[in-house]
């Protein structure tokens, strides 16, 4: 799993790809809070899922930590171009009540 982000005026981007998965989510989610952490002032998150090419029940926890973190600094969070097979879980999951897509 690789994470990259971008802020662009209130916005902070993420960008995953990969498998996001037990394997994998505890660097990303320490990567990306401490990212969270250093654009506190910001608006809005939205978290490109266009790389994601797996994502289990570890992938749901890790979005909505961040949902929750970004939460306590009064950030909103969205959700942008899942995978067919993520956009299924993401929608069977409820998350999408939670976190929109965009």
């Amino acid at each position: 799993m690789t994470l990259q982000s971008q802020s662009r005026g209130d916005c902070l981007y993420f960008y995953l790809a990969g498998e996001l998965d037990e394997c994998t989510v505890k660097k990303t989610r320490e990567d990306a809070d401490r990212i969270i952490d250093e654009h506190a002032g910001l608006s809005r998150a939205v978290f490109n899922l266009t790389g994601v090419r797996f994502m289990d029940s570890t992938g749901i926890g890790f979005l909505i930590g961040r949902y929750n973190k970004l939460k306590k600094y009064g950030i909103k969070m969205f959700l942008e171009n899942p995978n067919l097979s993520a956009d299924k879980v993401l929608s069977v999951s409820g998350v999408y009540s939670l976190i929109p897509k965009i």
